[in-house]
């Protein structure tokens, strides 16, 4: 939606004259200006895809993406007040052990409301399945386990493909594990019951969804 500021500055306006609260798909990159603008007009959510906290596995996925300019934005969000949905991505090409800690101290310093985190998946045509063939990076040979969780597919030199699997829980329970987002969580529930049953209700389908990569895990062990 940000792509062109212009244009997403007179469409909020817009959205503005219908008295609405909204929420949308963002790059990392927009300007402070762009982001009051918006927040003025109703803006409430960003859903951002930062995908990693390392600089070469971002340019290798031509994200087109600073890290330092992610860094600003996301200061810029908190300030406005305006929410970030961040999401990332474990196993692009170029992870290593190192790159996916890079990345989880990186959304732990950046801070999100909320964070998703997934597996990079090299569905045929695509230009990552292209570069998997072509370095023999494929594990498993499906996308998705019987259960209907994502399965970890690539492996490299430096890095398995259950070690990305495994990071994905690392990942979750250092971001969410911490006193900030478990205060903001409960600061959400208390102030609004609706809220609250919310993310009761996602609470539990998120162990639900632990468990479940747990025991897939496990049989394919």
């Amino acid at each position: 939606f940000t792509s062109d500021l212009k244009r997403a500055e007179e469409i909020a306006r817009k959205l503005k004259t219908l008295g609405i609260t909204w929420s949308c798909n963002a790059k990392a990159n927009v300007p402070y200006e762009t982001l009051k603008v918006l927040k003025e007009c109703g803006l409430r959510l960003l859903l951002v895809g930062y995908e990693s906290g390392n600089q070469s596995i971002l340019n290798n996925i031509k994200k087109g993406i600073r890290v330092d300019h992610a860094r600003e934005f996301s200061r810029n969000c908190r300030k406005l007040g305006i929410r970030v949905h961040g999401t990332f991505i474990l196993g692009l090409p170029g992870e290593t052990k190192d790159t996916i800690e890079e990345t989880i101290r990186y959304a732990c310093e950046i801070d999100p409301h909320t964070l998703q985190v997934s597996l990079a998946a090299p569905y045929p045509g695509t230009e990552l399945y292209e570069q998997a063939e072509k370095n023999g990076w494929f594990a498993p040979e499906h996308l998705v386990n019987n259960c209907g969780i994502q399965a970890a597919t690539l492996s490299y030199e430096d890095v398995s493909a259950k070690y990305i699997f495994d990071s994905v829980e690392r990942f979750y329970k250092r971001f969410y594990l911490r006193p900030r987002p478990i205060l903001r969580i409960m600061g959400d529930m208390v102030r609004d019951r609706q809220e609250m049953r919310r993310r009761l209700r996602e609470g539990a389908e998120f162990f639900n969804f632990m468990n479940k990569r747990k025991e897939e895990a496990a049989v394919e062990a």
